[in-house]
């Protein structure tokens, strides 16, 4: 297979808007354990559900991380494939773009999987008003 140089410049805006909403669903994690921290402070009591949703966001936060690392090594492969190409080294262009699409398909799956994460997180919460309704 033949590609030329304007090939990896198409993933160039779907990375760049996965990067965003990466950064987007850190900012929102950020902000939320920040406010279960408060809300576990102000209590003073042992709240398991707090606790188990702060390890949650433990766990989600190093997956964004994980997922911006991934997605950013894509974005890097995917220019230095140009470069290559530009310097008319097709054959390693051509495999540099290759790693830049698994490293995204890796990011991606992450994603999956932090979401997943996510659905559990809410229905741990829901589970909490759940019980506080039937008292």
């Amino acid at each position: 297979m033949n590609i030329d140089i304007s090939t990896p410049a198409l993933l160039f805006p779907a990375i760049t808007l996965l990067l965003l909403a990466f950064t987007n669903r850190f900012v929102a994690l950020a902000t939320l354990a920040r406010g279960l921290r408060q809300r576990y402070n102000e209590s003073g009591e042992d709240q398991p559900t707090v606790l188990g949703q702060i390890k949650n966001l433990k766990v989600r936060l190093l997956l964004i991380r994980n997922m911006q690392a991934l997605g950013i090594g894509s974005f890097f492969c995917c220019v230095l494939s140009m470069v290559y190409m530009y310097l008319h080294r097709q054959q390693t262009g051509e495999y540099i773009f290759g790693a830049s699409l698994f490293l995204l398909l890796a990011s991606l799956t992450l994603s999956f999987i932090e979401t997943q994460i996510s659905t559990k997180a809410l229905n741990l919460e829901l589970s909490d008003l759940e019980e506080k309704t039937k008292k």
